[in-house]
């Protein structure tokens, strides 16, 4: 029986097997009517399935749309819902893209009289139904939006909707990282191909209870030597291990005596000095004219 040689699965191939493996596929029960065409078939238990042939070739679209703008500053990543917020960071990370992970400040695209106002020239949002402020205020700036929509989600104002499942911290890890390689690929940072150097695992969400597990599992530093005692030093250190002629030879001669009070004494002291010169008598002024010599009457 001749082996068959094991196929290399193509780029594609190999990003919609780790897309099935991270459920990008899986929908919800409710699908809106602008989503229809991206899903493939309803389960038995009421959850539509995405194709996930039309999910990448989104992804494509949206890379190119993405490669087009000269300034990458000039994209804003933006993600309101945790599982997406270590996601949205490293893709700005990666691509040189502007992030806002957390809440949004309602006015950011609209009143010019905040600090934190910016005018993009692109938007990608994770959620448009709990993005649903950007999406409102880049509609009235005339912002293009790319948007990770699922099957329930609303597509208004949103320009190239990827049909996936946003609502898993695993799904919206692998997509968020195919869709920085495909851009990297583009602009030739990277090779061609489903390889690169930066793991998934990276840009999935992790629960601070594992952080912290983790933190604490990691071996801890080591503390230094116990200096006092005798064993670090290499034994004690008693007076009879230094010889005496040490003490002799290192000990500093007297210092000669510098003149002072005693010097003054020596030249003669305070006795020789020179008397100060006697003090000059003040002028007695004349004796003032009696009232009867002269007055007011005179």
């Amino acid at each position: 029986m001749a082996t068959q040689e094991a196929r290399t699965l193509s780029t594609k191939e190999a990003d919609i097997q780790m897309m099935l493996a991270a459920e990008v596929h899986l929908g919800t029960k409710n699908c809106d009517f602008q989503m229809e065409r991206y899903a493939f078939k309803r389960r038995n238990d009421g959850i539509y399935i995405i194709n996930l042939g039309k999910t990448w070739d989104k992804l494509q679209m949206a890379a190119r749309v993405i490669v087009a703008i000269e300034n990458p500053q000039d994209i804003i990543v933006q993600s309101a819902r945790p599982y997406g917020q270590r996601a949205v960071l490293k893709f700005a990370q990666y691509t040189g893209a502007h992030a806002i992970a957390g809440r949004h400040t309602p006015g950011t695209f609209t009143n010019q009289l905040q600090t934190s106002y910016s005018e993009p020239r692109l938007l990608i949002l994770t959620d448009p139904r709990t993005d649903h402020q950007p999406i409102k205020e880049a509609a009235l700036g005339n912002i293009p939006t790319i948007a990770f929509c699922d099957t329930d989600s609303p597509m208004r104002y949103v320009d190239i909707g990827i049909p996936a499942n946003n609502k898993g911290k695993h799904s919206i890890g692998v997509l968020f990282w195919i869709l920085a390689r495909m851009v990297l690929q583009m602009r030739g940072a990277i090779g061609q191909g489903p390889k690169w150097d930066v793991m998934v695992d990276l840009f999935f969400y992790r629960e601070p209870e594992e952080a912290k597990e983790q933190e604490e599992e990691a071996p801890a530093i080591t503390d230094y030597a116990d200096y006092s005692a005798g064993g670090a030093l290499g034994g004690d250190w008693s007076s009879g291990q230094i010889p005496e002629a040490q003490w002799t030879a290192d000990a500093a001669a007297p210092v000669p005596a510098v003149g002072g009070w005693a010097g003054d004494e020596a030249d003669g002291g305070w006795d020789a000095a020179a008397a100060p010169p006697a003090p000059v008598p003040l002028p007695v002024p004349d004796a003032a004219p009696s009232s009867g010599a002269g007055g007011w009457d005179s």
